[in-house]
């Protein structure tokens, strides 16, 4: 009997028990590029980098690179700025990203901040030449997104997401194993994870602290009265700049399959979900989004599904795993997430050895510094991960129409939904566009 005709339930009840661990193998070392362009730099000479977005993931990020050369750093809040001063004396501080790049010659430059300000300054950047990291999930639109990508490979600049768990040797064993077969071929995939989305209502008037511009801060977005529910890290959970939990988390989930079975763009998003608690913000609680990926070269067409808040795929309280990546194939199935790594299956024998082992990463930081010294390639360029970042926003998309999307990606449009433009391109505040 093949897995995919028992219940869901049955069949985990007898896996789990006999369910193998798979342990790490060896780690093998990431080689330089043997030869490098005219205009690459030395392996030792340092990078010019500026740094938008000081604190949060922008402090982790900083950290990331400042073995380099921090000659400018930026930020609306001046308290946030002159506490990163004090590692970087020597850096150069703005409150404008727009002063920065005008003034300031760089090499390379890190865009932290919230969802709906990474595009501007990324697409600033790259039009100047520069190589970028940008954090996930790299822009607040779908037609941002695509801008970024289609001006970095005009540009042929350097780049990187800012998902950090595609450099880990976990998510490298999944991929090999799935990619040789492990658990035969995959047609169907699973991703759950709670809801990370807080309440809040916003005061109808409101007056910033004197260490902030609020106005730089708000950028591009509608103009709301300042109210610290929607401040800082808890914006993601306005439409007008982040994307809830999907947004939020996606990129680093549905990074995984994306990878191990070079998924490519969906043909069709359904989503469905709700919105539970009380609060002027709309982003759901618990949602479910459903992307159908057409069949790839020898690659079996895929349904992936995305569940956060309570909702989860039947039987996945057998896994005890409050997060996880579930694969199902033809010979069984694979569970993982940031450490685990499972194999249930019915069938002896012995796991399958990969064919071409994925290298360990020398660090996500380090993978895009390198690149921009050697002219290069990370793995987590904007192509990539720009294809990556746009099939997690339309999930988004589909829930706020209501309506599963049939997608046609080369056009960016929703071909049967008219209605799903005015979220695959947002509108901006006068003085603002992109």
């Amino acid at each position: 009997m093949s897995i995919c005709s028992q219940s869901r339930r049955d069949f985990l009840r007898r896996a789990i028990a006999a369910g193998i661990s798979v342990p790490l193998a060896e780690n093998a070392c990431l080689s330089r590029a043997e030869s490098t362009r005219p205009d690459s730099k030395s392996p030792n000479e340092k990078l010019d980098i500026a740094v938008i977005g000081v604190d949060g993931r922008g402090k982790a990020n900083l950290d990331g690179v400042a073995n380099e050369n921090i000659i400018a750093l930026c930020d609306i809040d001046d308290e946030r700025l002159h506490f990163a001063a004090k590692q970087f004396p020597h850096a150069k501080l703005f409150k404008d990203y727009r002063q920065l790049l005008d003034s300031t010659k760089l090499d390379a430059l890190v865009v932290s901040t919230p969802d709906h300000t990474h595009a501007i300054p990324v697409v600033s950047a790259l039009q100047l030449g520069l190589d970028v990291y940008c954090e996930k999930p790299l822009a607040h639109s779908v037609w941002e997104v695509r801008q970024m990508r289609d001006w970095a490979k005009k540009q042929g600049s350097v780049t990187q997401m800012g998902t950090q768990i595609h450099a880990t040797d976990n998510y490298r064993r999944v991929v090999e194993l799935i990619q040789a077969g492990a658990i035969g071929k995959v047609d169907r995939v699973h991703i759950w994870h709670p809801n990370s989305s807080k309440p809040g209502k916003r005061s109808p008037s409101g007056t910033p602290p004197a260490h902030i511009d609020y106005d730089l801060w708000i950028g591009p977005a509608p103009l709301r009265p300042f109210d610290l529910s929607h401040f800082h890290f808890n914006w993601r959970y306005w439409w007008d700049f982040g994307g809830g939990t999907l947004a939020d988390l996606g990129c680093h989930y549905i990074d995984l399959p994306y990878w191990a079975l070079k998924l490519g763009n969906p043909e069709s998003i359904r989503a469905q979900g709700e919105k539970t608690y009380i609060g002027d913000n709309e982003v759901p609680d618990n949602l479910r989004v459903d992307y159908q990926f057409p069949a790839r070269d020898n690659l079996s067409s895929v349904h992936l599904t995305w569940y956060h808040g309570t909702l989860r795929p039947e039987g996945s309280e057998e896994y005890e795993k409050n997060a996880a990546v579930l694969f199902e194939g033809t010979q069984g199935r694979l569970l993982a997430d940031y450490s685990t790594l499972r194999i249930y299956s019915e069938q002896d024998g012995v796991i399958a050895t990969p064919v071409e082992p994925i290298p360990a990463s020398i660090g996500h930081h380090q993978e895009w510094i390198e690149a921009c010294k050697m002219r290069g390639e990370t793995t987590c360029n904007f192509d990539y991960s720009g294809a990556l970042a746009e099939t997690v926003l339309l999930g988004n998309v589909a829930y706020r129409v209501g309506q599963e999307l049939q997608w046609e990606h080369q056009s960016l449009q929703a071909t049967n939904c008219p209605e799903a433009e005015q979220y695959i391109r947002r509108e901006y505040r006068q003085g603002w566009e992109l």
